[in-house]
């Protein structure tokens, strides 16, 4: 005789295994550690390197070169000064900043017999004297406008003002080649002479006789 089977919902299911579940303020504790322990790496460890690492971008590499100043070239020059005897003047080569053009090699020249004599020799220009302006025409015809310490702190006598407006005349011919002439100004005007006795009223040619010959 055959066993009748009994439904499905007759079979009685065996009864769960209870899981045990952390309580809701276990759990938010357990966050919170995990959250002070991930700070506390990024402070002791992270942050540091951000301090410091310098910025790549902001840095400047130690390998790069500075630029060459354009001051860097120069060329060479002959100047005037007073000679030991004090009645003529004395050659002496020099350098002086590289000019691109005439003019600007013309400034050049005159700011360096204008600048303080170097050791051993005697300055024919007054201490103090400034370049205010500078001219040069086509025709040669190079303004030289000085500040007025050409004239209050000039000694006098008319050997001494001879020797101070050709240091610059010669200055100025011998280096510059399209300077023919040289006219000196005072202030930007005209002026007739610096201590009475040359006169200053038009450009003058190079004064060869003034130089010292030979040693």
């Amino acid at each position: 005789m055959t066993t009748p089977m009994r439904p499905p919902h007759a079979q009685r299911p065996s009864p769960p295994v209870p899981v045990a579940r952390p309580t809701s303020t276990a759990f938010v504790i357990g966050v919170v550690v995990a959250g002070l322990a991930i700070g506390l790496a990024v402070v002791y460890f992270v942050l540091p390197r951000w301090l410091t690492t310098p910025d790549a971008a902001t840095t400047p590499s130690a390998k790069t070169a500075a630029p060459a100043s354009a001051d860097a070239k120069r060329s060479s020059a002959t100047l005037y000064f007073v000679a030991e005897d004090g009645a003529s003047l004395v050659a002496a080569a020099s350098t002086v900043p590289f000019g691109g053009t005439p003019a600007e090699q013309a400034r050049n020249i005159v700011a360096a017999a204008l600048a303080p004599a170097p050791a051993g020799f005697v300055s024919a220009i007054p201490s103090g004297v400034t370049l205010r302006g500078f001219f040069l025409t086509p025709r040669g015809d190079a303004y030289v406008d000085l500040s007025r310490e050409i004239i209050t702190g000039h000694p006098g006598g008319s050997l001494n003002e001879a020797l101070t407006v050709y240091a610059l005349v010669n200055a100025l011919t011998e280096n510059v080649k399209e300077v023919t002439g040289v006219q000196i100004l005072v202030d930007g005007q005209q002026i007739d002479t610096l201590a009475g006795h040359l006169d200053l009223r038009q450009p003058l040619a190079a004064g060869p006789r003034w130089v010292q010959k030979g040693p």
